[in-house]
């Protein structure tokens, strides 16, 4: 009996010996398993790296300019209305501005003086501008544009200078938006009334002025019949954009 216990302890640890190999090779085995799920893992990361990067970045866009067409400025008040705003116009088919890109600016002009005899002469002047602007990526929407030249325009108007009791309102009805500016400028020793209005319709904006006054005696121009003028020439002025673009 005291010779079999070393010949137990003999064969227990052999018999250990294959279980610590297979335990050891089931480590290793775990090991490389997860050497290779990582380098999967990294394969599947770079692919998709690699996809975003060849993704092409989307091309920017701006709003379309609702107006690709500009009416015939001096067409675009009716004649009988330019009649009447300036009886006995030099030419009263207008004087057109000039223009290096009639698609892009525009405008006329119609002036004259009523002689009365001993009454005296009433002096009128009228005169309409047209500028588009296009849509453009770097510089923004056509529409976005003209609402930003609105305001800069109106703002050359107020600051008129030597103008007297100038006063600045909407104008409903004309347009997407529409102000009138009113003030009386003193010249050739005459007070002239004046009426500009500022409209701008989509991307297209519309300046119109209309002034007058009497001379040798002849009476001041009333400003609420200069007003009246300038409205009603510019209603038409606008609406002349939309149907030059049907």
């Amino acid at each position: 009996m005291q010779r079999s216990a070393p010949r137990l302890t003999r064969i227990l640890a052999a018999a250990a010996v294959p279980v610590m190999l297979v335990v050891a090779g089931c480590s290793s085995d775990s090991g490389s398993g997860g050497g290779d799920g990582a380098g999967e893992a990294g394969g599947a990361k770079a692919t998709a790296s690699a996809t975003a990067s060849a993704t092409p970045s989307p091309t920017p866009t701006v709003e379309p300019a609702k107006f690709a067409k500009l009416p015939t400025a001096c067409k675009a008040i009716a004649a009988k209305t330019t009649a009447s705003l300036v009886p006995k116009a030099k030419n009263e088919n207008g004087t057109a501005a000039a223009s290096t890109d009639l698609s892009h600016r525009s405008g006329c002009s119609w002036n004259g003086l009523d002689d009365k005899g001993v009454k005296g002469s009433q002096y009128r002047w009228l005169d309409v501008s047209f500028y588009r602007y296009d849509s453009e990526v770097s510089l923004g929407s056509g529409q976005a544009r003209a609402q930003e030249n609105f305001a800069k325009e109106l703002g050359k108007i107020q600051a008129t200078a030597g103008a007297k009791t100038l006063s600045t309102t909407p104008v409903a009805g004309v347009g997407d938006e529409a102000k009138i500016v009113t003030y009386t400028v003193n010249k050739t020793g005459e007070d002239f009334p004046y009426a500009s209005v500022v409209a701008r319709s989509g991307n297209v904006l519309v300046l119109l002025s209309y002034n007058g006054a009497g001379y040798a005696g002849a009476p001041v121009p009333r400003a609420k019949t200069i007003v009246e003028g300038a409205t009603k020439a510019a209603k038409e002025a606008v609406a002349s954009v939309a149907a030059a673009n049907m």
